[in-house]
C-alpha cells in the first residue's frame, strides 16, 4: 500500500485531512489568541481614557464605532506577528508533546511537507495583513485621529508644533510658528533660500495666511533680505504679500502621523513628492513604506521558526517551546525598531534597515528547519 504522503516534490501537494486540520488548529488558535489580547487592551485602554472621554462628552456610540472599531485592525496588524509566533509554538508543541507529529513522520510524511499546511496558513494571515497594511488601516486611522483631536483632551491642542521647518524644494526652506488650523494662520513665516550652506535670500512675514482654495499664503506686510558674496544686506520692505509654495497645509503637520493615514498609493506618490523636493524627512517616509510589506512578510519567516523549534518533543514541554518562542520573537521585534531607528537616523539605507531583521530571521529559520526531526 502507498503511503498518503508522498515525499516527490510538487509545487501542489493538494490539502489532505490532515493539512485541513492543522490549518484549522492553526489559524482557530491564531484567532482565539488575538481576540482574547484585543478585548483585554480595549477594556484597559478605555478605563485609561474614561476621565477625558467624560471631560470633553464624547457620545459612547462614537467611542465604539468612531474610535474602538477603527483602533482594532491597527492593534490587529501591530502585533500579528507575535500572535502568529505564538499560536504555531502552542499548537506545534501540543502535537509534538502528544507524538502526533512523530506518528505523521513515521507514517511517510516529510518534514517539509509537513511545512506545507503551516506555510498555507502563514499565506492567509500574510494577506489579511497586507490589506491592512496598504489599505484598510491608513482609512481607520484618518478616524481615529480625527476623535482623539476632538474627544481626548491632550491631543486636542496637539496638531501641529511650535515650530515647523520644512524643504520646499532643493536649497529652500521653510520655517513657520505659531501655525493655527482653525484660522489657516501663522504668526510668523520665512521662506530661507541657500546656495549650498550659504544664505542667499529670506522672505519673512509676521500674520501670513494660507488660503485654502487659492493654496496661497497672504500677508498685509513682510519684509526681504538678500545677501551678496561678500555678505552685504539688501533690506527691503513690502506690502501685500500673495505667493504660491510647493507646500500642501497637510504637510504642516507631523509628518509621521500623516504618513500612517495614507494607503500604498498615496504614500507612494507623497515619497515621490518629496523625494524631488528634496525633503530631509524622506528617510522617515520610505521606513514607513518598507514596513508596510516587510511585517506582513515576516510571518513566513517567524512561521518556519515556530514549526521547526517546537516540532521536538523535549522534556520541559509546551512551556520550554513558548518561552523560548516568545523571546525569538521579542527580539525579532526589538531588533526591527532598532533597525528603524538606524535608519531614520542615517545610519543605513531604509530599504536595508527595514529587511535585515527578516534575512538574519530567515538565517535562523533554515537553520532551525534543518536541525528539525527528519
Amino acid at each position: 500500500m502507498e503511503p498518503q504522503y508522498r515525499t516527490g516534490r510538487s509545487w501542489w501537494p493538494g490539502l489532505k485531512i490532515l493539512d485541513r486540520y492543522i490549518i484549522r488548529k492553526f489559524l482557530g488558535t491564531y484567532i482565539f489568541a488575538i481576540a482574547m489580547i484585543i478585548v483585554v487592551v480595549v477594556i484597559f485602554d478605555y478605563v485609561e481614557k474614561i476621565d477625558g472621554f467624560t471631560q470633553t462628552h464624547a457620545p459612547f456610540k462614537s467611542i465604539i464605532f468612531d474610535y474602538y472599531l477603527n483602533f482594532v485592525p491597527f492593534f490587529i496588524n501591530q502585533f500579528s506577528a507575535l500572535f502568529t509566533f505564538i499560536a504555531c509554538i502552542f499548537f506545534t508543541s501540543k502535537l509534538a508533546y502528544q507524538t502526533e507529529i512523530v506518528a505523521m513522520l513515521s507514517g511517510g510524511m516529510s518534514f517539509r511537507r509537513l511545512m506545507w499546511p503551516y506555510f498555507i496558513s502563514a499565506l492567509v494571515i500574510t494577506i489579511v495583513s497586507l490589506g491592512l497594511s496598504l489599505w484598510i488601516i491608513p482609512i481607520s486611522q484618518r478616524t481615529c485621529v480625527a476623535f482623539e483631536e476632538q474627544y481626548i483632551p491632550r491631543r486636542k491642542n496637539v496638531q501641529y508644533d511650535r515650530h515647523i521647518y520644512r524643504q520646499v524644494e532643493p536649497g529652500t526652506f521653510l520655517y513657520i510658528r505659531g501655525f493655527n488650523k482653525n484660522s489657516s494662520q501663522a504668526s510668523f513665516m520665512a521662506l530661507e533660500k541657500y546656495e549650498g550652506s550659504v544664505m542667499r535670500s529670506t522672505l519673512e512675514a509676521s500674520e501670513a495666511k494660507f488660503d485654502t482654495e487659492t493654496k496661497r499664503w497672504t500677508a498685509q506686510r513682510y519684509i526681504t533680505r538678500h545677501f551678496d558674496d561678500n555678505g552685504h544686506e539688501t533690506f527691503e520692505q513690502n506690502r501685500n504679500l500673495d505667493t504660491l509654495l510647493n507646500l500642501d497645509i497637510v504637510e504642516l503637520g507631523n509628518l509621521q502621523a500623516l504618513v500612517k493615514t495614507m494607503n500604498i498609493v498615496e504614500l507612494n506618490d507623497f515619497i515621490d513628492q518629496q523625494r524631488a523636493k528634496g525633503s530631509d524627512s524622506i528617510r522617515h517616509i520610505e521606513v514607513e513604506h518598507h514596513t508596510r510589506y516587510a511585517y506582513p512578510i515576516g510571518t513566513f519567516i517567524l512561521t518556519l521558526i515556530g514549526v521547526s523549534l517546537s516540532s521536538r518533543k523535549v522534556r520541559g514541554g509546551t512551556g520550554l517551546h513558548i518561552g523560548i518562542g516568545i523571546a525569538l520573537c521579542f527580539s525579532y521585534i526589538m531588533l526591527n525598531r532598532v533597525f528603524e531607528e538606524f535608519a531614520k537616523g542615517g545610519s543605513l539605507p531604509p530599504m536595508l534597515a527595514v529587511w535585515l531583521p527578516n534575512i538574519i530571521y530567515t538565517i535562523i529559520g533554515v537553520y532551525l528547519y534543518r536541525k528539525a526531526p527528519k
